[in-house]
Protein backbone atom coordinates (compact mmCIF):
# COMPACT_ATOMS: atom_id res chain seq x y z
CA UNK A 1 0.00 0.00 0.00
CA UNK A 2 1.29 3.09 -1.01
CA UNK A 3 1.75 5.84 1.58
CA UNK A 4 -0.19 9.24 0.41
CA UNK A 5 1.63 12.68 0.04
CA UNK A 6 -0.38 14.28 2.26
CA UNK A 7 -1.08 12.98 5.40
CA UNK A 8 -3.61 14.80 7.82
CA UNK A 9 -2.02 14.86 11.31
CA UNK A 10 -4.33 17.56 12.74
CA UNK A 11 -7.91 18.51 12.46
CA UNK A 12 -7.06 21.88 13.44
CA UNK A 13 -7.57 24.75 10.64
CA UNK A 14 -4.55 26.56 9.52
CA UNK A 15 -4.03 30.34 10.38
CA UNK A 16 -2.81 32.26 7.84
CA UNK A 17 0.08 34.23 8.40
CA UNK A 18 -0.42 36.05 5.08
CA UNK A 19 -3.88 37.82 3.52
CA UNK A 20 -4.73 35.41 0.33
CA UNK A 21 -2.47 36.51 -2.62
CA UNK A 22 -3.86 39.46 -4.74
CA UNK A 23 -4.09 37.50 -8.18
CA UNK A 24 -2.33 40.56 -9.59
CA UNK A 25 0.73 39.73 -7.90
CA UNK A 26 0.93 36.40 -10.42
CA UNK A 27 0.48 38.39 -13.66
CA UNK A 28 4.37 37.01 -14.43
CA UNK A 29 2.78 33.61 -15.18
CA UNK A 30 0.33 35.43 -17.99
CA UNK A 31 2.95 34.54 -21.29
CA UNK A 32 1.75 35.69 -24.57
CA UNK A 33 0.34 32.44 -26.84
CA UNK A 34 -1.69 31.92 -29.53
CA UNK A 35 -1.07 32.90 -32.95
CA UNK A 36 -0.43 36.71 -31.96
CA UNK A 37 1.74 37.58 -34.81
CA UNK A 38 -1.41 37.10 -37.63
CA UNK A 39 -2.03 40.24 -35.83
CA UNK A 40 0.65 42.22 -38.07
CA UNK A 41 -1.22 42.50 -42.23
CA UNK A 42 2.15 40.92 -43.61
CA UNK A 43 2.13 38.22 -40.93
CA UNK A 44 -1.69 37.60 -41.08
CA UNK A 45 -1.79 34.47 -43.29
CA UNK A 46 1.77 32.81 -41.72
CA UNK A 47 0.56 29.37 -39.83
CA UNK A 48 2.08 28.10 -36.94
CA UNK A 49 4.50 25.60 -37.86
CA UNK A 50 6.14 28.68 -40.57
CA UNK A 51 6.34 30.96 -37.21
CA UNK A 52 7.93 28.75 -35.27
CA UNK A 53 10.45 27.94 -38.16
CA UNK A 54 13.84 29.46 -37.54
CA UNK A 55 14.48 29.45 -40.92
CA UNK A 56 11.93 31.48 -41.93
CA UNK A 57 12.12 34.02 -39.19
CA UNK A 58 15.93 34.83 -40.61
CA UNK A 59 14.86 34.62 -44.46
CA UNK A 60 11.63 37.12 -42.76
CA UNK A 61 14.32 39.24 -40.57
CA UNK A 62 14.12 42.91 -42.10
CA UNK A 63 17.57 44.30 -42.77
CA UNK A 64 16.90 47.73 -44.20
CA UNK A 65 14.82 50.50 -43.26
CA UNK A 66 13.00 50.61 -46.46
CA UNK A 67 11.96 46.99 -45.92
CA UNK A 68 10.93 48.17 -42.07
CA UNK A 69 8.91 51.30 -43.14
CA UNK A 70 6.91 49.21 -45.75
CA UNK A 71 5.97 46.65 -43.61
CA UNK A 72 4.82 49.29 -41.05
CA UNK A 73 1.96 50.82 -43.69
CA UNK A 74 -0.76 50.22 -42.90
CA UNK A 75 0.18 50.01 -38.89
CA UNK A 76 0.82 53.50 -38.22
CA UNK A 77 0.65 57.34 -39.31
CA UNK A 78 2.80 58.27 -41.86
CA UNK A 79 4.26 60.91 -39.67
CA UNK A 80 5.24 57.81 -37.41
CA UNK A 81 7.00 56.38 -40.58
CA UNK A 82 8.77 59.64 -41.25
CA UNK A 83 9.56 60.38 -38.03
CA UNK A 84 11.79 56.51 -37.97
CA UNK A 85 13.03 57.24 -41.32
CA UNK A 86 15.21 60.25 -39.90
CA UNK A 87 15.24 58.65 -36.75
CA UNK A 88 17.73 55.75 -39.05
CA UNK A 89 19.18 57.99 -40.35
CA UNK A 90 21.55 59.16 -37.08
CA UNK A 91 21.64 55.96 -35.70
CA UNK A 92 25.12 54.06 -34.93
CA UNK A 93 23.20 50.56 -35.29
CA UNK A 94 21.87 49.47 -38.67
CA UNK A 95 18.75 47.63 -39.06
CA UNK A 96 17.67 43.67 -38.39
CA UNK A 97 14.04 43.13 -36.80
CA UNK A 98 13.00 39.73 -36.73
CA UNK A 99 9.51 38.67 -37.57
CA UNK A 100 8.95 37.57 -33.78
CA UNK A 101 10.05 40.71 -32.24
CA UNK A 102 7.70 43.31 -34.85
CA UNK A 103 4.78 41.19 -33.44
CA UNK A 104 5.46 41.60 -30.18
CA UNK A 105 5.08 45.33 -30.79
CA UNK A 106 2.19 47.35 -29.60
CA UNK A 107 1.59 49.22 -33.19
CA UNK A 108 -1.99 50.82 -31.69
CA UNK A 109 0.83 52.49 -29.57
CA UNK A 110 4.13 52.77 -31.34
CA UNK A 111 5.49 56.22 -29.42
CA UNK A 112 5.16 54.38 -26.16
CA UNK A 113 5.97 50.91 -27.39
CA UNK A 114 8.96 49.44 -24.81
CA UNK A 115 9.90 47.25 -27.36
CA UNK A 116 9.69 49.22 -30.58
CA UNK A 117 12.07 52.01 -28.34
CA UNK A 118 14.67 49.68 -28.18
CA UNK A 119 15.16 48.43 -32.06
CA UNK A 120 12.97 51.51 -34.17
CA UNK A 121 14.78 55.07 -33.67
CA UNK A 122 12.76 58.15 -33.81
CA UNK A 123 14.11 61.47 -34.79
CA UNK A 124 11.45 63.37 -32.73
CA UNK A 125 13.10 61.15 -29.25
CA UNK A 126 16.61 61.79 -30.26
CA UNK A 127 18.73 63.97 -27.66
CA UNK A 128 22.72 64.97 -28.13
CA UNK A 129 25.11 63.00 -26.97
CA UNK A 130 26.61 63.45 -23.38
CA UNK A 131 29.98 65.52 -24.02
CA UNK A 132 32.54 63.37 -22.17
CA UNK A 133 30.65 60.14 -24.88
CA UNK A 134 33.16 58.40 -26.68
CA UNK A 135 32.01 55.44 -29.47
CA UNK A 136 33.84 52.59 -27.59
CA UNK A 137 33.19 53.84 -24.32
CA UNK A 138 34.61 50.46 -22.67
CA UNK A 139 37.38 50.53 -24.14
CA UNK A 140 37.34 47.30 -25.53
CA UNK A 141 39.66 47.47 -28.40
CA UNK A 142 42.46 49.13 -26.02
CA UNK A 143 42.05 45.94 -23.60
CA UNK A 144 42.52 43.64 -26.93
CA UNK A 145 45.84 42.22 -27.05
CA UNK A 146 44.83 40.76 -30.35
CA UNK A 147 41.88 41.85 -32.20
CA UNK A 148 38.74 40.16 -30.79
CA UNK A 149 39.92 39.47 -27.58
CA UNK A 150 38.97 41.74 -24.90
CA UNK A 151 41.43 40.61 -21.66
CA UNK A 152 40.42 43.41 -18.78
CA UNK A 153 40.01 41.17 -15.86
CA UNK A 154 42.47 39.48 -13.98
CA UNK A 155 41.20 35.24 -14.75
CA UNK A 156 38.66 36.47 -17.77
CA UNK A 157 38.78 36.97 -21.29
CA UNK A 158 35.70 38.14 -23.62
CA UNK A 159 36.24 36.65 -27.31
CA UNK A 160 34.44 37.87 -29.98
CA UNK A 161 34.44 35.79 -32.62
CA UNK A 162 32.08 37.64 -35.57
CA UNK A 163 30.09 41.33 -35.92
CA UNK A 164 26.40 39.90 -36.65
CA UNK A 165 23.36 39.78 -34.54
CA UNK A 166 19.69 38.30 -35.37
CA UNK A 167 18.46 41.41 -34.45
CA UNK A 168 20.37 44.82 -33.98
CA UNK A 169 19.46 46.74 -30.65
CA UNK A 170 19.68 50.76 -30.65
CA UNK A 171 21.51 50.34 -27.67
CA UNK A 172 24.51 48.32 -28.29
CA UNK A 173 27.94 49.01 -26.49
CA UNK A 174 29.73 47.36 -29.61
CA UNK A 175 28.48 49.40 -31.90
CA UNK A 176 31.42 50.64 -33.10
CA UNK A 177 32.07 46.87 -34.61
CA UNK A 178 28.54 45.18 -35.01
CA UNK A 179 26.72 44.98 -37.82
CA UNK A 180 27.59 47.09 -40.99
CA UNK A 181 28.21 50.58 -41.59
CA UNK A 182 25.75 53.58 -41.34
CA UNK A 183 25.59 57.27 -41.81
CA UNK A 184 27.16 57.97 -38.38
CA UNK A 185 29.51 54.87 -37.84
CA UNK A 186 32.06 52.83 -39.81
CA UNK A 187 32.85 50.07 -38.78
CA UNK A 188 35.57 47.97 -36.86
CA UNK A 189 35.57 44.62 -38.77
CA UNK A 190 35.73 41.40 -36.84
CA UNK A 191 34.18 39.47 -39.31
CA UNK A 192 34.22 35.44 -38.61
CA UNK A 193 37.81 34.11 -39.31
CA UNK A 194 39.63 31.06 -38.57
CA UNK A 195 43.30 32.79 -38.41
CA UNK A 196 41.89 35.58 -36.24
CA UNK A 197 40.34 32.68 -34.20
CA UNK A 198 43.40 30.84 -33.52
CA UNK A 199 45.26 33.88 -32.55
CA UNK A 200 42.63 34.77 -29.39
CA UNK A 201 42.82 30.79 -28.70
CA UNK A 202 46.92 30.82 -28.97
CA UNK A 203 46.49 34.17 -26.43
CA UNK A 204 44.24 32.57 -24.03
CA UNK A 205 46.37 28.91 -23.72
CA UNK A 206 49.37 30.88 -23.48
CA UNK A 207 47.83 32.87 -20.01
CA UNK A 208 47.62 30.25 -17.47
CA UNK A 209 45.42 32.43 -15.45
CA UNK A 210 42.55 32.87 -17.65
CA UNK A 211 39.85 30.47 -16.55
CA UNK A 212 36.57 32.15 -17.72
CA UNK A 213 35.94 32.86 -21.68
CA UNK A 214 33.12 34.91 -22.42
CA UNK A 215 31.86 33.97 -26.26
CA UNK A 216 29.80 36.94 -27.61
CA UNK A 217 30.00 38.59 -31.13
CA UNK A 218 28.28 39.90 -32.27
CA UNK A 219 26.17 36.95 -31.23
CA UNK A 220 26.85 33.47 -30.58
CA UNK A 221 23.20 32.64 -31.91
CA UNK A 222 24.96 33.50 -35.61
CA UNK A 223 27.64 30.78 -35.56
CA UNK A 224 26.85 27.67 -37.07
CA UNK A 225 26.67 24.76 -35.44
CA UNK A 226 29.82 23.62 -36.74
CA UNK A 227 31.67 26.57 -35.58
CA UNK A 228 29.92 26.71 -31.90
CA UNK A 229 31.43 23.03 -31.54
CA UNK A 230 35.02 24.11 -32.62
CA UNK A 231 35.12 27.18 -30.42
CA UNK A 232 33.88 24.95 -27.47
CA UNK A 233 36.23 21.99 -28.20
CA UNK A 234 39.40 24.58 -28.73
CA UNK A 235 38.31 26.42 -25.07
CA UNK A 236 37.55 23.12 -23.24
CA UNK A 237 40.63 21.15 -24.45
CA UNK A 238 42.67 24.15 -22.78
CA UNK A 239 43.76 22.87 -18.79
CA UNK A 240 43.36 26.76 -18.21
CA UNK A 241 39.98 27.28 -19.13
CA UNK A 242 37.59 26.22 -16.87
CA UNK A 243 34.25 28.11 -17.36
CA UNK A 244 32.47 29.49 -20.80
CA UNK A 245 29.95 31.32 -21.34
CA UNK A 246 28.21 31.85 -25.07
CA UNK A 247 26.36 35.27 -25.24
CA UNK A 248 23.59 35.68 -27.09
CA UNK A 249 19.83 37.86 -27.72
CA UNK A 250 18.49 35.31 -29.62
CA UNK A 251 15.77 34.01 -27.34
CA UNK A 252 14.61 37.13 -26.62
CA UNK A 253 14.16 38.29 -29.79
CA UNK A 254 13.87 34.76 -32.20
CA UNK A 255 13.32 31.38 -29.71
CA UNK A 256 12.54 29.36 -32.48
CA UNK A 257 16.29 28.76 -32.91
CA UNK A 258 16.23 26.98 -30.16
CA UNK A 259 13.14 24.57 -30.79
CA UNK A 260 13.93 23.87 -34.48
CA UNK A 261 17.52 24.80 -35.18
CA UNK A 262 18.32 21.11 -34.48
CA UNK A 263 22.21 20.83 -35.54
CA UNK A 264 23.02 24.30 -33.35
CA UNK A 265 20.90 23.36 -29.72
CA UNK A 266 22.52 19.95 -29.93
CA UNK A 267 26.09 21.54 -30.81
CA UNK A 268 25.39 23.80 -27.45
CA UNK A 269 24.35 20.89 -25.57
CA UNK A 270 27.22 18.51 -26.77
CA UNK A 271 29.51 21.06 -25.20
CA UNK A 272 27.52 21.96 -21.98
CA UNK A 273 27.87 17.83 -21.40
CA UNK A 274 31.42 17.22 -22.22
CA UNK A 275 31.90 20.66 -19.77
CA UNK A 276 30.43 18.49 -17.13
CA UNK A 277 32.12 15.57 -18.04
CA UNK A 278 35.21 17.56 -17.40
CA UNK A 279 34.05 19.43 -14.95
CA UNK A 280 34.19 22.78 -16.19
CA UNK A 281 30.88 25.14 -16.43
CA UNK A 282 29.11 26.22 -19.78
CA UNK A 283 26.25 28.19 -19.51
CA UNK A 284 23.91 30.09 -21.54
CA UNK A 285 23.98 34.27 -21.30
CA UNK A 286 20.78 36.00 -22.61
CA UNK A 287 19.40 38.87 -23.22
CA UNK A 288 15.79 39.87 -22.01
CA UNK A 289 14.82 43.51 -20.96
CA UNK A 290 11.00 43.55 -21.29
CA UNK A 291 8.78 41.42 -19.74
CA UNK A 292 6.75 41.32 -22.69
CA UNK A 293 9.92 39.95 -24.49
CA UNK A 294 8.87 36.71 -22.70
CA UNK A 295 6.17 34.84 -24.07
CA UNK A 296 4.66 30.80 -24.62
CA UNK A 297 7.37 30.16 -27.21
CA UNK A 298 10.15 31.57 -25.16
CA UNK A 299 9.30 29.15 -22.02
CA UNK A 300 9.07 26.09 -25.07
CA UNK A 301 12.72 27.35 -26.02
CA UNK A 302 13.61 27.89 -22.09
CA UNK A 303 11.89 24.77 -20.98
CA UNK A 304 13.97 22.67 -23.82
CA UNK A 305 16.96 24.14 -22.24
CA UNK A 306 16.33 23.09 -19.20
CA UNK A 307 15.61 19.62 -19.97
CA UNK A 308 19.08 19.26 -21.32
CA UNK A 309 20.53 20.61 -18.09
CA UNK A 310 22.09 23.89 -19.76
CA UNK A 311 21.77 27.27 -17.40
CA UNK A 312 20.31 29.91 -18.50
CA UNK A 313 21.25 33.91 -17.11
CA UNK A 314 20.07 37.04 -18.27
CA UNK A 315 21.83 40.79 -18.42
CA UNK A 316 19.88 43.27 -18.60
CA UNK A 317 20.56 46.99 -19.89
CA UNK A 318 18.50 49.74 -17.42
CA UNK A 319 16.39 51.99 -20.31
CA UNK A 320 14.40 54.88 -20.23
CA UNK A 321 10.91 54.74 -21.24
CA UNK A 322 11.54 50.54 -21.19
CA UNK A 323 12.38 49.35 -18.42
CA UNK A 324 13.12 52.07 -15.60
CA UNK A 325 10.53 51.41 -13.37
CA UNK A 326 9.78 49.33 -10.12
CA UNK A 327 6.89 47.80 -11.78
CA UNK A 328 8.41 46.81 -14.81
CA UNK A 329 11.74 45.59 -13.72
CA UNK A 330 9.66 43.67 -10.81
CA UNK A 331 7.72 41.87 -13.18
CA UNK A 332 11.00 41.27 -15.38
CA UNK A 333 12.75 39.72 -12.85
CA UNK A 334 9.72 36.93 -11.83
CA UNK A 335 9.02 36.63 -15.23
CA UNK A 336 12.46 35.70 -16.10
CA UNK A 337 12.20 33.14 -12.80
CA UNK A 338 9.36 31.75 -13.96
CA UNK A 339 10.33 30.51 -17.31
CA UNK A 340 14.05 29.25 -15.66
CA UNK A 341 16.26 32.46 -16.31
CA UNK A 342 18.72 33.57 -13.97
CA UNK A 343 18.44 37.65 -13.73
CA UNK A 344 22.04 37.73 -13.17
CA UNK A 345 22.63 41.75 -14.00
CA UNK A 346 21.22 44.70 -14.48
CA UNK A 347 23.63 47.31 -16.72
CA UNK A 348 23.22 50.99 -15.78
CA UNK A 349 23.15 52.41 -19.69
CA UNK A 350 26.47 52.37 -21.07
CA UNK A 351 27.34 55.85 -23.17
CA UNK A 352 26.54 54.91 -26.36
CA UNK A 353 26.64 57.25 -29.42
CA UNK A 354 23.17 58.17 -30.84
CA UNK A 355 20.94 56.91 -27.82
CA UNK A 356 21.10 59.46 -25.25
CA UNK A 357 17.35 59.08 -25.34
CA UNK A 358 17.72 55.31 -23.13
CA UNK A 359 20.13 56.25 -20.60
CA UNK A 360 19.22 56.97 -16.80
CA UNK A 361 20.96 57.79 -13.93
CA UNK A 362 22.81 55.89 -11.37
CA UNK A 363 20.09 56.95 -8.84
CA UNK A 364 17.42 55.74 -10.79
CA UNK A 365 19.10 52.32 -10.39
CA UNK A 366 19.66 52.55 -7.06
CA UNK A 367 16.03 53.40 -6.78
CA UNK A 368 15.13 50.40 -8.42
CA UNK A 369 17.55 47.77 -7.27
CA UNK A 370 15.96 48.37 -3.38
CA UNK A 371 13.15 47.85 -4.58
CA UNK A 372 13.42 44.95 -6.78
CA UNK A 373 15.59 43.09 -3.93
CA UNK A 374 13.55 40.72 -1.71
CA UNK A 375 10.62 40.41 -4.01
CA UNK A 376 12.27 37.16 -4.87
CA UNK A 377 14.74 34.87 -3.97
CA UNK A 378 18.46 35.98 -3.48
CA UNK A 379 19.72 34.18 -6.42
CA UNK A 380 16.77 35.32 -9.18
CA UNK A 381 17.52 38.99 -7.73
CA UNK A 382 19.85 40.68 -10.39
CA UNK A 383 23.17 42.90 -9.41
CA UNK A 384 22.95 46.14 -10.91
CA UNK A 385 26.01 47.50 -11.87
CA UNK A 386 28.00 50.12 -13.47
CA UNK A 387 30.35 49.13 -16.51
CA UNK A 388 32.62 51.83 -15.67
CA UNK A 389 33.95 54.21 -18.99
CA UNK A 390 37.29 53.53 -19.45
CA UNK A 391 38.12 49.76 -19.06
CA UNK A 392 37.39 49.94 -15.02
CA UNK A 393 35.02 47.09 -15.79
CA UNK A 394 31.69 46.17 -13.81
CA UNK A 395 30.95 47.62 -10.64
CA UNK A 396 28.22 47.43 -8.04
CA UNK A 397 25.85 50.80 -8.89
CA UNK A 398 26.20 51.58 -5.11
CA UNK A 399 30.07 51.29 -4.66
CA UNK A 400 30.65 54.69 -6.54
CA UNK A 401 33.55 56.97 -4.03
CA UNK A 402 31.70 59.76 -4.63
CA UNK A 403 28.23 60.68 -6.01
CA UNK A 404 27.49 64.05 -7.26
CA UNK A 405 23.84 64.24 -8.34
CA UNK A 406 23.76 67.85 -9.42
CA UNK A 407 26.34 67.31 -11.84
CA UNK A 408 25.60 63.63 -12.52
CA UNK A 409 29.18 62.78 -12.15
CA UNK A 410 29.81 59.03 -10.19
CA UNK A 411 33.33 58.12 -9.63
CA UNK A 412 34.31 54.98 -9.17
CA UNK A 413 37.75 53.02 -8.59
CA UNK A 414 38.39 49.25 -9.89
CA UNK A 415 41.59 48.27 -7.58
CA UNK A 416 41.52 44.37 -8.67
CA UNK A 417 41.24 45.60 -11.86
CA UNK A 418 43.01 48.63 -12.74
CA UNK A 419 44.25 49.97 -9.16
CA UNK A 420 44.91 53.58 -8.78
CA UNK A 421 42.58 54.57 -11.02
CA UNK A 422 39.71 56.45 -11.30
CA UNK A 423 36.79 56.10 -13.38
CA UNK A 424 34.19 58.29 -14.16
CA UNK A 425 30.20 57.43 -15.51
CA UNK A 426 28.12 60.94 -16.25
CA UNK A 427 24.21 60.75 -16.33
CA UNK A 428 22.36 62.19 -19.26
CA UNK A 429 21.89 65.51 -19.36
CA UNK A 430 17.85 66.03 -19.60
CA UNK A 431 17.58 64.62 -16.23
CA UNK A 432 20.12 67.70 -15.19
CA UNK A 433 18.67 71.05 -14.12
CA UNK A 434 18.98 73.52 -16.93
CA UNK A 435 22.14 75.48 -14.86
CA UNK A 436 23.72 72.30 -15.09
CA UNK A 437 23.05 71.75 -18.71
CA UNK A 438 24.79 74.86 -19.46
CA UNK A 439 27.76 74.45 -17.82
CA UNK A 440 28.33 71.08 -19.54
CA UNK A 441 27.93 73.27 -22.67
CA UNK A 442 31.35 75.00 -21.84
CA UNK A 443 34.89 72.93 -21.49
CA UNK A 444 36.29 75.03 -19.12
CA UNK A 445 32.93 73.84 -16.55
CA UNK A 446 33.57 70.63 -17.99
CA UNK A 447 36.87 70.22 -16.52
CA UNK A 448 36.12 72.00 -13.29
CA UNK A 449 32.83 69.61 -12.43
CA UNK A 450 35.03 66.75 -13.29
CA UNK A 451 38.18 67.92 -11.03
CA UNK A 452 35.79 68.84 -8.26
CA UNK A 453 34.26 65.21 -7.88
CA UNK A 454 37.56 63.44 -8.34
CA UNK A 455 38.93 65.24 -6.03
CA UNK A 456 36.09 64.68 -3.82
CA UNK A 457 36.24 61.22 -4.23
CA UNK A 458 40.10 61.25 -3.06
CA UNK A 459 38.95 63.17 0.49
CA UNK A 460 36.47 60.05 0.88
CA UNK A 461 39.45 57.39 0.39
CA UNK A 462 41.33 58.42 2.84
Amino acid sequence: MQTPLLKIVSNEPIVAKKPAVDPSTLVHKDLLGGEFWQRIPAYKDVTEAQFLDHNWQSKNSITNVAKLLKALEGLVSKEFIADADEGFKRAPMSVRVSPYLLSLIDWQEPYGDPLRTQFVPLQSRLLADHPKLHLDSLHEQEDAPVPGLTHRYADKALFLPLDTCPVYCRFCTRSYAVGIDTEEVEKVSLKASDERWQRAFQYIASRPELEDIVISGGDAYNLRAQQLSDIGEALLAMPNVRRMRFATKGPAVMPQKILTDDAWTDALTRIVEKGRKLHKEVVLHTHFNHPREITAITQAAMDKLCERGIVVRNQSVLQRNVNDSVETMQLLVKRLGYVNVHPYYVYVHDLVSGVEDLRTSVDTALYIEKHVRGSTAGFNTPVFVVDAPGGGGKRDAHSYEYYDRETGISVYTAPSVKPGQSFLYYDPLHQLSTATQRRWMDPAEQEIMVQSALAKAKERAR
